[in-house]
Order: structure tokens, then sequence, then C-alpha cells
């Protein structure tokens, strides 16, 4: 994987992790109830799930990668009619938003923060799907394949921590009214185009990255 390959990739990750979504939702609204820093139990349990998730997806890449050109294209369209869904749904759909209920009911320890973060992510295949379109299209078979993996498996899980932290941080400013709605429907927007540039750069993408 060469430098330029590894930005698309990261770039395009960070989009995903900050586009709106249940486990934003959760871990903002974790936020606003028992503040940013109790929230990073919640915001670990939604990177674990991601994990998983992650070796799931990299399980066979290889053989994948060097698969027909046919189911190479399909995979590769598939990813980019998702982002380029995720990218509208952001913009254009009220339930792509983020929103904060400081009502729902939730544990105040950790290891039910943790575990309702987890649930949330793992129940929500999004992240499973992404992996799948993402992760062939920027390994290098003439390249070691683990080590590449690795890099990119700890990229994720870095940026997962950091974009979900950011929005428990959201969550708590909301809860005490220092962030306007405003401010929340630019960051909704802002996603979903970077979405759609994120689709349309995938679409560039050959199976020799």
């Amino acid at each position: 994987m060469d430098l330029h390959a590894y930005f698309i990739f990261l770039t395009t990750t960070i989009i995903v992790c900050m586009s709106p979504g249940p486990a934003v939702i959760t871990i903002a609204s974790q936020g606003a109830r028992h503040g940013a820093k109790n929230a990073l139990f919640g915001v670990t349990g939604v990177a674990s799930a991601n994990v998983v998730y992650f070796l799931l997806s990299a399980t066979g890449i290889a053989s994948l990668i060097i698969a027909s050109n046919l189911l190479f294209s399909v995979i590769k369209w598939v990813g980019v009619l998702y982002l380029l869904y995720l990218g509208l749904n952001a913009i254009f759909s009220k339930s792509g938003g983020l929103s904060v209920n400081k009502n729902t009911s939730s544990n105040a320890n950790g290891i039910a923060r943790f575990s309702q973060g987890f649930v949330v992510e793992l129940a929500n295949p999004k992240a499973l799907l992404y992996f799948l379109a993402l992760l062939p299209q920027f390994i290098n078979i003439e390249q070691p394949v683990v080590l590449q993996l690795l890099i990119m498996g700890s990229s994720c899980l870095v940026v997962d921590l950091l974009s979900y932290s950011m929005y428990a941080y959201i969550g708590q400013k909301l809860s005490s009214g220092s962030v306007k709605s405003s401010i929340v429907n630019l960051i909704n927007k802002s996603a979903g185009g970077f979405l759609l540039f994120a689709g349309l750069k995938m679409a560039s993408v050959s199976a020799n990255v």
C-alpha cells in the first residue's frame, strides 16, 4: 500500500466514522447524560465492535483480491453506492441527523455504557459492509498483506476512538446549550458532502491500487 492509497483509505474512514448514525446518537446521548469522560466507556464499546467487524472482513482478503475482475467490480460499485447513499441520507434525511435525547434511559456504570456502545454498533452492519467493500481495494498483494491489514486496522481503531470521543464531547456541550442546532446541522451537511466526494473518488479506484 503506497501513501496515496493509504491517505484515501484513511480519509474515507474518518468521514464514515464521523457520519451521523446509531452509534453516534448513542455516544452523544451518553455524553449529554453522563459527561464526555464517562461516555468513553461507550466509545470503547463501539470501537471494539468495529474491531470485530474488521477482523471478520479481513479474513480471506488476499484471495478476494486476486479473484475475477467482475467480482472486484461488483464489490467496488457496492461500496460506491453505499457511500453515496450515506451521503445523501446525511444531507436530506432527518433521521440521518445528529440529535440527542436526554431522557433516554441508561445505566450509570461503565460496563453498561460499554455494552450499550458495543451492541448498538454490532447490531448495525454498516462497518462490516464498509470493510468488505473497501479493504480489498487498498490491499497490494505484492506487499505483505498482514502488515497492511495491521496498519489499516490500527488506523481504524484510532479514528474510532477519536471521532466518537468528539461526539461524546459534542453531546456534553449540547446538553449544556453550548452548541447551537445550526452547528449540528452544518456537521450533518458537511459529513454528507464529504461522503458523496468519497464515493465518487472510490469510483476511480482500480484493483492494482
